[in-house]
């Protein structure tokens, strides 16, 4: 348990809360592991925003992370180390906070605008994709890698990735691409670009707001909003391609797909997209295409709540262990050889082995997430297919 208290005590300004009296600033502050997130980061944030939400006084709400990164994602590390050295249900415990910070930040009170600098993937996009305003740069890249360590596409990404532009969610989040900021603005992803020297000035003048009025928000950021230079070789141009490949009803039929396109173009995008999908996990790359597909036609709440049944059956390893097989192999021992996926072959992994997952948990006091009614719930977004 020593190495569970050192991960959750390294640092006790692991997350920096600022402002003035009307913008409040909640600054993820641990540029050494490029801000992923903890327990304790998850806790500090959510009473924080909670207290905002009722102090008449606050109006805006401000994140942004230090260093090169926004946040890099979730300390897989520490859910590893929590399930290993004692309870799958620790972990799980851990997640359910994750995912309710993820909910508060999409359900809150007032305004929320994300500075969405560097590096945003994982449990990063789940805190900043629900905020009212996401603002990007030429130097952010976004990523859903989540199937490379044997986990699944997570944190309500199932509702964000599900209603962007055709089946670029499934793309996004089967193949774990980088996108930046400028192709961000483009599929929907972001609301705002600006230049990253602009930055400061932004968040300067977000300092001056003193209403929660978003008409008047989005004013002050349009003042230093920039044109996006979106690449002719960027992930629109691919849109026609991804669209043909990846509505495919299966993993395999996507991926046949793919190799057929790429015996007629052997463009590099679509060979990436092939050895990153047989890299991993082969059960990870069905649980995140039937997530997906599910999450297109269902509220934010219901794809929390899905989230957190499928975590807790890959803690409790009910059907199989290559999250920990895969966070050993790339995050811990950090050797060239790969993850000994189990099941090895996407042909091997039945439809009654992914949908176990989707079920609810077989122990007695065991409950599903119970998301509580809130007044500034979530509008459906409609898919954009």
């Amino acid at each position: 348990m020593a190495m569970i208290r050192h991960s959750f005590d390294e640092d006790v300004n692991q997350v920096l809360f600022e402002g003035n009296s009307y913008v409040k600033k909640v600054i993820l502050n641990r540029p050494q592991k490029l801000n992923c997130l903890n327990h304790h980061m998850v806790s500090e944030m959510t009473k924080k925003l909670k207290a905002y939400e009722i102090d008449p006084g606050v109006k805006v709400v401000v994140l942004k992370g230090n260093g090169k990164a926004f946040c890099a994602g979730g300390d897989v590390v520490e859910l590893y180390i929590c399930t290993v050295a004692g309870h799958w249900s620790y972990a799980a415990s851990s997640y359910k906070k994750n995912l309710f910070l993820d909910y508060v930040v999409a359900t809150y009170g007032k305004p929320v605008v994300a500075l969405i600098h560097g590096i945003v993937m994982g449990s990063g996009a789940g805190l900043s994709m629900h905020a009212a305003f996401k603002i990007v740069t030429e130097n952010t890249v976004f990523a859903m890698p989540e199937t490379a360590i044997g986990h699944f596409v997570d944190v309500g990404a199932s509702y964000f990735l599900s209603r962007l532009p055709g089946f670029l969610g499934e793309y996004l989040g089967l193949t774990g691409a980088k996108i930046r900021g400028p192709d961000m603005v483009a599929c929907g992803l972001a609301t705002h670009f600006v230049l990253s020297k602009d930055l400061h000035l932004v968040e300067s003048a977000l300092n001056e707001v003193t209403s929660s009025d978003t008409s008047k928000i989005s004013k002050v950021i349009r003042m230093y909003e920039h044109r996006p230079d979106v690449k002719q070789d960027g992930v629109y141009s691919r849109l026609e391609i991804i669209n043909k490949c990846f509505s495919r009803k299966t993993v395999e039929e996507i991926l046949s797909s793919l190799e057929s396109e790429a015996g007629n173009r052997a463009e590099k995008w679509i060979l990436e997209a092939i050895k990153s999908m047989k890299a991993a996990s082969p059960i990870s790359l069905k649980i995140s295409l039937k997530s997906i597909r599910e999450g297109r036609t269902q509220s934010l709440d219901q794809c929390l709540a899905r989230d957190y049944n499928i975590c807790c059956h890959i803690m409790r390893r009910t059907v199989s262990i290559d999250y920990f097989e895969g966070t050993r192999a790339m995050l811990l021992d950090k050797e060239n050889t790969p993850p000994k996926w189990e099941p090895a072959r996407l042909e091997l992994v039945s439809d009654e082995m992914v949908g176990r997952y989707f079920s609810r948990v077989d122990e007695d006091d065991w409950e599903s997430l119970q998301l509580p009614p809130r007044s500034n719930s979530v509008s459906m977004r409609r898919p954009k297919l």
